[in-house]
């Protein structure tokens, strides 16, 4: 198997000095300017995504590590009750690696840690890389693979896909979806295919689910059985496998999710789902098997049935209690997902959701609009610390609860930040310098940047993942929203974002095909346009009364994001990236007339944006044709030079003595996708985040603050939103 290594850095250094481009290379540096250093923090929300694994340290108390399936991944600081990012190293160009498939570490080597990074396996993903670290993490050096991963596919909750051998600190052991087991014997270096692993690759996209170890022996769940071939294999001397004999009643049409060793005991728990999950599971089941005699025995809590239907996903052993060992429920909807503990081998078991008491004071929006939070969905990660048999951990889809005491819950999840973000405000008063639209937990308003929005998601109604977010830009607090709900997709604030009320009515494609909003200067006017998610295009909508009544906008171009002009509460403006064409409204949005042409056409990835407090002064960045500027209300366009892509573009409050707004933007030069800062209206940029700090994918969007010069929020995918400021 063909692959390249390098050295590479990671961690999350609060400030380290930023170095621009030197001359020639892509976007300009004013001459002998000095890049400013940064410090670049989460603005915090906590945790917000699935935590698909969590792995303690069998011979560190108080190390952990956790993974997530699009947000990289992080190690656990005991002493400061937090977490630490391992990945944010990661730039654009390899924004398919911030899924963490697998991690493992060595138990005879402490400081040693390895992933296995991947967030796709469809033909236009990149492939996958083994990051391996000899300082917990600190820094790392890469092994690029040439096979794809899927940590943000069905059975991302499986269990780890990564194991070093127990018996030789040197051999490593990786599970694939489609390419069968692999193996390196030079501590991941190198790798091929494993002699006589009898998995053959299905369409599923599963493949080997998970990989124990059972004293010396090696066990690999196999996710693309048919029912008649074997889903659990077994090695004794790491050269011959073979298919693990007398398979459990009603297991053979089943995915093994995780397993778990009891070195006590020596015996073997096995979860079993009819499907990986997280989502579509219905049966399942638990299994211990004695590996020393080969009898299996069913250990199930309760079985699915009825209503009631789910399956079995997460399963942790007590290393200082034999016998006592914790799994859990998934995809269980109607009675709600929980843990059940045994202390006698799986001979009875206790729902630790029965008697749990929830604390979600540090996150809010965990309650979702509702009184009480649940105890969890999507439980695949669960980990009891082998130091201390109360404390246990188990992910959600949004969070990572621990206990101390088997009784009391509260998010664990300070430092882990794994939103996906797709709109930003950053107001210019009131009391919250930033509102955003997120994916899957709708909008918060935040009053302070170093903690949850104490008022949690948007309420009034209750949203999933935003599609649109505006503010009126001379009556600032009226705002707007849209997205994905059960009780209405689209709301209004009279108070900045800290309250909400629905639109009294919803034009009729708002239930399929919410897209973004815009609203007029003095908030007058309403532009609602619809995107199907398949794609489809559907005409706007326009609302003169906050949304009571709404009509079509018949020359609007279908689909496009709406743009209103910050000074002139009567021009509204989109882009048809279809025909490469500007469009304008002088009449509220009434009418739209094409004005400048022959712009990028077919554009994957655009943003229009208007510089504040000036009429028509518009900006266009473009994937592939970098960025152009219009002072005349999109009549036309001027491409600045320098600037090879760019992806999104904000503006802030001006540096002293500067007599325009600072320019920000995420853009591409001939050395590197970086986000830049512009102080002299674009004609040079200095580079301001650096090599630390780069989280993959921040095409979003981005925003820059109206009130304090330097600070710039960014949108990731993944990473939550960053905010980056000088360090003065």
């Amino acid at each position: 198997m063909q692959v390249t290594r390098r050295t590479v850095l990671a961690g999350s250094a609060a400030a380290a000095a930023v170095t621009a481009l030197p001359a020639g290379q892509g976007l300009a540096r004013a001459a002998g300017a000095a890049a400013p250093a940064y410090r670049w923090r989460n603005a915090v929300i906590g945790g917000t995504g699935f935590v698909t694994g969590v792995l303690f340290h069998p011979a560190v108390r108080g190390l952990a590590y956790a993974r997530t399936d699009i947000g990289g991944a992080y190690r656990w600081d005991d002493r400061a009750a937090r977490w630490t990012p391992l990945t944010d190293h990661l730039g654009w160009d390899d924004w398919n690696l911030l899924g963490v498939e697998a991690l493992a570490v060595d138990a005879a080597h402490p400081d040693r840690l390895y992933l296995a990074l991947g967030t796709y396996a469809q033909s236009w993903a990149g492939n996958g890389a083994v990051l391996r670290s000899e300082d917990r993490g600190a820094t790392w050096t890469r092994t690029d693979l040439t096979v794809k991963l899927g940590a943000n596919e069905d059975g991302r909750g499986t269990g780890e896909r990564l194991l070093v051998d127990p018996r030789d600190s040197d051999t490593l052991w990786l599970g694939t979806r489609h390419d069968g087991l692999l193996r390196s014997t030079d501590r991941g270096a190198t790798w091929a295919a494993a002699d006589g692993f009898p998995g053959t690759p299905g369409a599923s996209g599963q493949g080997v689910t998970l990989l124990v170890a059972a004293g010396r022996t090696l066990y690999a769940g196999w996710g693309d059985s048919d029912g008649t071939t074997a889903n659990l294999f077994r090695t004794a001397d790491g050269r011959t496998w073979e298919a693990v004999p007398g398979r459990p009643a009603g297991t053979s049409a089943k995915v093994p999710v995780r397993a778990a060793y009891d070195r006590h005991t020596r015996e073997l728990y096995v979860t079993y789902a009819d499907a990986p999950g997280p989502n579509g599971q219905s049966d399942g089941s638990v299994h211990k098997l004695a590996t020393t005699s080969g009898t299996w025995t069913d250990v199930t809590p309760v079985r699915p049935g009825g209503a009631d239907t789910f399956g079995y996903g997460g399963a942790a052993v007590d290393a200082r209690r034999p016998g006592t060992v914790v799994v859990s429920t998934n995809n269980r909807w109607a009675a709600v997902d929980t843990l059940y503990r045994t202390t006698d081998g799986g001979g009875s078991w206790t729902s630790l959701k029965d008697t749990a008491v929830l604390d979600v004071s540090e996150t809010p929006y965990l309650k979702w609009g509702a009184e009480q939070p649940k105890f969890g969905w999507w439980i695949q990660a669960v980990a009891v610390d082998p130091y201390d048999s109360r404390n246990v951990v188990f992910g959600t889809g949004a969070t990572l609860y621990g206990t101390r005491d088997l009784k009391h819950w509260a998010p664990r999840i300070r430092g882990l930040e794994e939103t996906s973000v797709r709109q930003l405000i950053s107001p210019p008063t009131g009391q919250a310098h930033l509102i955003s639209g997120l994916g899957d937990i709708g909008v918060m308003y935040h009053e302070r940047l170093t903690a949850s929005p104490s008022r949690g998601m948007a309420t009034d109604p209750v949203s999933g993942t935003a599609t649109g977010l505006a503010q009126a830009a001379d009556r600032p607090r009226y705002v707007v929203r849209t997205g994905w709900g059960d009780r209405g997709n689209g709301a209004w604030s009279g108070d900045g974002g800290r309250s909400w009320a629905p639109f009294a009515t919803q034009p009729a494609l708002a239930g399929d095909a919410p897209g973004p909003i815009a609203t007029n200067t003095d908030g007058s006017v309403l532009l609602w346009t619809f995107v199907h998610w398949d794609g489809t295009k559907h005409p706007a909508q326009r609302s003169a009364d906050n949304g009571a009544t709404w009509s079509e906008v018949p020359s609007f171009p279908k689909g496009a994001t709406p743009l209103a002009d910050p000074a002139d509460p009567a021009r509204f403006y989109a882009y048809d990236t279809d025909t490469g064409t500007l469009f304008a409204s002088t009449d509220t949005g009434l009418t739209f007339t094409p004005r400048a042409s022959g712009l990028p056409s077919g554009d994957s990835q655009f943003q229009l944006a208007a510089a504040p407090g000036r009429s028509g002064d518009l900006w266009l960045s473009t994937k592939g044709n970098g960025l152009y500027r219009s002072t005349d209300g999109g009549a036309s366009f001027d491409r600045l030079t320098g600037c090879s892509a760019s992806y999104t573009v904000a503006f802030g409050r001006a540096a002293d003595g500067a007599a325009y707004p600072a320019v920000y933007q995420v853009g591409s030069t001939e050395a590197i996708t970086a986000v830049y800062r512009s102080d002299d209206g674009a004609r040079t940029w200095v580079r301001i985040n650096d090599d630390r700090h780069q989280w993959g994918w921040i095409g979003a969007t981005i925003a820059a603050d109206p009130r304090i010069h330097g600070r710039v929020y960014v949108a990731t995918n993944g990473r939550g939103i960053q905010y980056g400021e000088p360090v003065r």
